[in-house]
């Protein structure tokens, strides 16, 4: 299966030869629910990909079970309420409910299942490696000694022994608790009593044995013993005058979504409640140890509230796989690791001795993260905070570091005096109780924060700076695929664009006042959500199929993380019968069936799923010319093509006309992933993924190593851009020669 759309154009074979879909029928969607446990399929291959260092693999094993923890707290959960509620609408691929949470939570389980069995081989990997996880009996006597001590001083303070009985109630366990439980016999009365010992989430779950051994120079060996190894190890310390009956580990998962009440007069005391109804949530699964005693299993069922077996897991291997991650360790063993990268920074601001507004103003600057550093982002609001000429900035804020630059930079900009306006976004999943905390200490430094609308998130990703220049105030903006967010912008790819575009500057404006006052605004360049972004996605892809009725070029190319919204998806197979060439990339969830004689025989889909994680959002539309051409309408965007994002989100599309920047959003970001077949998986129509099978897998294009290595067009400076190639399609296999010679170069010389 080929994955590189950009010198090979669609053919017979990409086309399902016996599926026949009637256009109105719910058959021409996918499943959501069943499309994203698909991605994190996806992502449970990269832990299997040998071409990966192996602790990244393990890296990729712990984010696949942190996804699916979510996928059970939020979309099962979801599903669990409405079958109970007896609801019994079809989705709009012809699922109800119930038929929905059956067929996920046996994906689920499957998937639970297939990351047990991955875990036992890169644990034996790891073994071989010089990485060991003990069980007790493998523990030595030095071992034990060191963890007698460790276990008094680290971790017996946090311990917290229960007795279950009518004096003591069953004790209340957080989201993801996990905790032993226990069956004991006083030797003095020979009395039975249950027990639990929930295991602290403070300690680490890996407890790192001293060993001097090493396997090579400067390569030391690994040990490690699990916290709940740990304990069951002291349990007669714990429980002294006691002999063990029975025991068993358990995890708890809890319904995490929160409602919103849409008349709420204070919109932080609402969450700050919310949260702590969160945290009280129902228990949906309970993932127990295999071979559990059945007495045991059923009283903590009963216990839980759950309703039936349906809502038990049983883990035949490590509970919790998400903390494998506490495993990677770089500094001690890089030989396993991806090798160090440091983003670039742009020549242009090297140029202008790191002033950004100088850098802005001699023309557009797109940077291209994590490749070039999200520090630029951070130097403009720093410098808009300490510029005396600065009078006002405005700031979106979604998701932010804990220890934030960005919202430092906000408060020294209010404690200076300056008009500081902060979107805080308070309904940004998992990040609420974060966003109330900088939100007031914005607010203690004299900021103006807003929180939009009680029935919409605010997703966009802009900021703007006013500054008096002479006579004249100039505004400087930022638009971004991504939060503003310096961690997650090292392992993201999103685009952020520096502009002091008089007409953007201006709809940056209209925007904030449109969350800040609740009226629609007029627009000159900015289409944005819930009002105008669908609107615009459909109108150019009419266009387009205008174009191919009349015989002229019509394409498009597309990345997003997620599409399913109807109307788009429907618009998408107009403009394919009509003769549109549509080539998506969408990294998770795709309710798009391509690939379909009469339906979709014009649109491919592949998933990108690599080192970093794929992020942006982009759309070209040929405009009567083949792609890539400088006639082009091309957009960066906030938004996913899901219903939230189009319909129940505040989002921007923002064109972009520099034409440097038009040039490296389509000859190098769109054309590098329509050309990667390294880490490419291909929809079929069938709804299954198949990975890439270039022809020589050693030298396949790998996108990532590409922006690794070049620079991008925009924000060269006066260093010009000889070095940043662009990928068009007879270059691409030249490029592919140059990259393929250059590895045979290095090979001999090693």
């Amino acid at each position: 299966m080929r994955a590189d759309f950009l010198n090979h154009p669609v053919s017979a074979s990409h086309v399902h030869p016996d599926l026949n879909i009637d256009p109105e029928s719910p058959e021409r969607f996918f499943n959501r629910e069943l499309s994203w446990l698909a991605f994190n399929w996806r992502v449970l291959e990269e832990a299997q990909n040998e071409q990966h260092p192996l602790m990244e693999r393990v890296r990729f094993l712990s984010i696949s079970a942190s996804n699916l923890d979510e996928f059970f707290m939020v979309r099962l959960a979801g599903f669990r309420s409405l079958v109970m509620q007896g609801i019994s609408r079809t989705n709009i691929d012809g699922r109800s409910p119930n038929q929905q949470l059956r067929e996920m939570d046996a994906d689920a389980r499957a998937l639970l299942a297939k990351q047990q069995e991955l875990w036992q081989s890169l644990r034996a990997e790891l073994k071989r490696q010089g990485v060991e996880i003990l069980e007790a009996k493998r523990l030595t006597k030095a071992d034990r000694t060191w963890l007698d001590s460790h276990f008094l001083s680290q971790v017996f303070p946090v311990l917290t022994p229960m007795a279950i009985d009518p004096a003591h109630p069953f004790p209340f366990l957080p989201n993801k608790g996990y905790a032993l439980a226990l069956q004991l016999r006083s030797k003095a009365e020979n009395e039975v009593m249950d027990a639990l010992i929930p295991i602290p989430a403070q300690v680490n779950r890996f407890i790192e044995l001293p060993t001097d051994a090493e396997l090579g120079p400067d390569i030391p060996k690994l040990r490690f013993c699990t916290l709940e190894t740990l304990v069951e190890l002291y349990l007669d310390r714990i429980f002294p005058g006691y002999t063990i009956e029975a025991k068993t580990s358990f995890r708890v998962v809890r319904d995490s979504d929160i409602e919103i009440e849409e008349e709420a007069e204070d919109l932080v005391a609402m969450f700050e409640s919310a949260l702590k109804r969160r945290r009280r949530g129902q228990v949906v699964r309970m993932q127990i140890e295999a071979g559990s005693p059945k007495k045991l299993r059923k009283r903590l069922a009963r216990l839980l509230d759950l309703n039936d077996e349906s809502e038990i897991i049983d883990i035949d291997g490590l509970i919790a796989l998400n903390d494998v991650s506490q495993l990677i360790n770089s500094d001690a063993r890089p030989d396993l690791c991806w090798e160090t990268y440091t983003p670039r920074m742009p020549e242009r601001l090297r140029d202008h001795s790191g002033d950004v507004f100088a850098a802005i103003a001699e023309k557009d600057m797109l940077l291209h993260h994590p490749y070039e550093s999200f520090d630029v982002v951070v130097r403009f609001l720093q410098q808009a905070a300490q510029d005396p000429d600065v009078v006002a900035i405005r700031q979106t804020l979604y998701r932010t570091s804990k220890e934030s630059p960005i919202v430092a930079a906000l408060v020294e900009a209010a404690e200076a005096g300056k008009q500081v306006t902060a979107l805080v976004e308070l309904k940004a999943r998992f990040d609420e109780a974060a966003n109330i905390a900088l939100a007031k200490r914005l607010e203690r430094a004299g900021a103006q924060v807003i929180y939009g609308f009680t029935n919409l998130k605010t997703h966009a990703k802009m900021s703007s700076v006013v500054r008096r220049e002479g006579k004249e105030l100039v505004t400087y903006s930022h638009f971004g695929t991504g939060n503003y967010h310096p961690i997650t912008a090292k392992i993201y790819t999103d685009l952020s664009l520096f502009t002091w575009d008089r007409s953007l500057g201006r709809d940056v404006t209209r925007l904030f006042n449109y969350v800040s006052s609740y009226s629609e605004q007029q627009m000159e360049q900015i289409a944005y959500s819930p009002v105008t972004c669908k609107s615009t996605l459909i109108e150019c892809l009419e266009i387009e199929k205008e174009n191919a009725q009349a015989g002229k070029p019509a394409q498009v190319w597309a990345k997003m993380n997620s599409i399913f919204e109807p109307e788009v998806i429907d618009a998408l197979y107009a403009a394919s019968q009509a003769g549109v060439q549509i080539d998506l990339i969408v990294r998770g969830i795709c309710g798009l069936r391509p690939g379909v004689k009469g339906l979709s025989e014009n649109i491919r889909v592949k998933s990108v799923v690599g080192r970093f994680l794929e992020h942006s959002r982009i759309v070209c539309f040929a405009n009567g010319e083949a792609l890539p051409s400088s006639k082009a309408k091309v957009f960066i965007s906030s938004a996913d093509w899901m219903d939230r994002n189009l319909n129940r989100r505040v989002e921007t599309m923002v064109p972009i006309k520099n034409e440097t920047v038009r040039a490296q959003v389509l000859e190098q970001v769109m054309a590098a992933n329509l050309m990667d077949e390294a880490q490419s998986w291909v929809l079929q129509a069938d709804g299954s993924y198949v990975r890439a099978t270039p022809p020589d897998p050693d030298t396949a294009f790998n996108l990532h190593h590409f922006f690794m290595e070049y620079p991008s067009l925009s924000g060269r400076g006066s260093h010009g851009t000889d070095d940043a190639p662009r990928l068009l399609p007879v270059s691409a296999e030249m490029l592919r020669a140059e990259q393929e010679t250059n590895t045979s170069d290095v090979a001999a010389a090693e």
